[in-house]
């Protein structure tokens, strides 16, 4: 026959209740009594049931993680940090995408959280994003990664300076005609383009350089994207000596362009990008490294304090993790 908790309970000689608060972690329970139970279902091989754990306690032992991508290697590296944390916490993540203006069959994702979740973790998404409203609006623990918005514990590096330590490092190699690979065409809507940008614009015009239009390219974050980019940058009659791509992905792929016009980089054009990408190394690109995994490691944990704590008892700081500049071969002095 199965062992129940009743069975643990008439061991010990304590209540289900107590055996029910010693097994899952909750207080009012001596540690001499918590130990007592610990090894008593130890030694009759019970397990205290998840989902009649859930029920008692209120909870769906279910994490919500909204992402605008999900193969993208920011997006995928901050979903690793995550599932590291709510793993150990015996967790369960439900991942959900959200809607785009050419996908209106998918619901936004507020109305589907209601009662599957815990807590909910936003990955990039805009601050003035409707529908990270109505998330916010469902009154539940909520942590954002990449993106900050008032009131909500968030977790971020600073994009500003991550522009202005890549532009610096151009500017600090003698470098002028320095040229930028940004993300899109029109308005962006991710926080960190805009303020890259603003870092890259403010130490431009600290060096007393004006911004040449001809010397902005838009890469949309992927490979291929950067690609086109470079290729674009190479058609002008003054070519940039240097180019600072606000993603690594966009730098291989100017790379990838740069080589097949017969140049080397960081000996004809020198480029430095942003992340530290699995293959910058390999590469050897210049990068200025964010740590991605501890974005998401970071959010979850700031996120289980919230939900462990009860609803709105507690509301975690908001946390910018540190940058640090990489200096491999694909930067180099102006000659």
């Amino acid at each position: 026959m199965a062992i129940t908790i009743r069975d643990v309970a008439e061991a010990a000689g304590v209540s289900t209740a107590t055996v029910s608060r010693a097994l899952r972690g909750l207080p009012n329970v001596d540690e001499a009594t918590r130990a007592r139970v610990q090894a008593i279902a130890a030694q009759l091989d019970y397990v205290i049931s998840p989902s009649a754990s859930r029920l008692a306690s209120g909870r769906t032992g279910s994490v919500g993680v909204i992402t605008p991508y999900i193969s993208r290697w920011f997006f995928s590296t901050v979903l690793s940090g995550v599932e590291n944390v709510l793993q150990s916490a015996g967790m369960d993540l439900l991942l959900m995408s959200v809607s785009t203006p050419d996908a209106q069959h998918r619901l936004p994702p507020a109305p589907r959280l209601r009662r599957r979740v815990d807590g909910v973790l936003a990955i990039a998404l805009p601050p003035d994003d409707p529908q990270l409203d109505d998330v916010i609006a469902l009154g539940m623990p909520t942590s954002l990664i990449g993106t900050a918005k008032e009131g909500v514990p968030g977790v971020t590096i600073d994009d500003v300076q991550a522009g202005r330590t890549a532009t610096q490092h151009l500017l600090n190699l003698g470098h002028r005609r320095i040229a930028i690979i940004s993300g899109n065409l029109i308005d962006a809507p991710f926080t960190a383009e805009h303020d890259r940008f603003r870092g890259y614009r403010e130490t431009m015009e600290e060096a007393g350089l004006e911004i040449d239009p001809l010397m902005e390219a838009f890469g949309y974050f992927t490979v291929a994207g950067g690609e086109q980019a470079m290729t674009a940058l190479l058609t002008h009659r003054e070519r940039p000596t240097a180019v600072f791509a606000m993603s690594d992905e966009m730098a291989f792929g100017a790379m990838r362009a740069m080589r097949s016009h017969g140049l080397t980089p960081g000996k004809d054009i020198s480029i430095i990008g942003i992340d530290n990408h699995d293959l910058s190394e390999l590469l050897d690109l210049t990068t200025v490294a964010q740590p991605v995994f501890d974005l998401g490691r970071v959010a979850a944990e700031a996120l289980l304090v919230q939900i462990r704590a009860g609803n709105g008892a507690v509301r975690p700081d908001s946390f910018v993790l540190p940058t640090q500049l990489i200096v491999r071969g694909s930067t180099s002095p102006v000659e």
